[in-house]
């Protein structure tokens, strides 16, 4: 999903929003329960921007034209290096209405774990302010 990855890599995460479904889910490395809609998906997003370094998108996998793609990625959180994927099903119009990231190692999830856990007031209270 080239859109996509040109909007994180710019950190442009309005433009990020633009691209998401409004019965978009996304499920968190870190959190069990999914997060359905585009208000609190486009605020977590906004977060872990502010969260992860030195991030880089480093490959991405699936056919350009179909729903399924997978960028996978390397970041650091405070002094813990991490690499992840992003996991993203677009729907018929093109929107990404799936979002699952999952990131390796441990000690890295928990760091992101640990930092956006701080943040997280702050994300629903966007995203209340968003959806209303």
């Amino acid at each position: 999903m080239h859109a996509f990855r040109r909007a994180v890599e710019a950190g442009d995460i309005d433009a990020v929003e633009t691209l998401l479904a409004e019965d978009v889910v996304f499920t968190s490395p870190v959190v069990f329960k999914p997060y359905p809609g585009k208000a609190i998906t486009a605020a977590i997003l906004r977060a872990v921007s502010q969260v992860f370094e030195d991030f880089r998108y480093d490959r991405e996998i699936g056919d350009p034209a179909g729903p399924d793609h997978a960028l996978v990625f390397t970041a650091r959180v405070g002094d813990r290096e991490l690499t992840g994927c992003d996991f993203i099903h677009v729907n018929e119009d093109g929107l990404i209405d799936d979002l699952m990231v999952m990131v390796r190692p441990l000690s890295g999830a928990h760091a992101l774990a640990e930092a956006m856990g701080a943040r997280f007031d702050d994300i629903v209270k966007e995203a209340e302010a968003r959806s209303a």
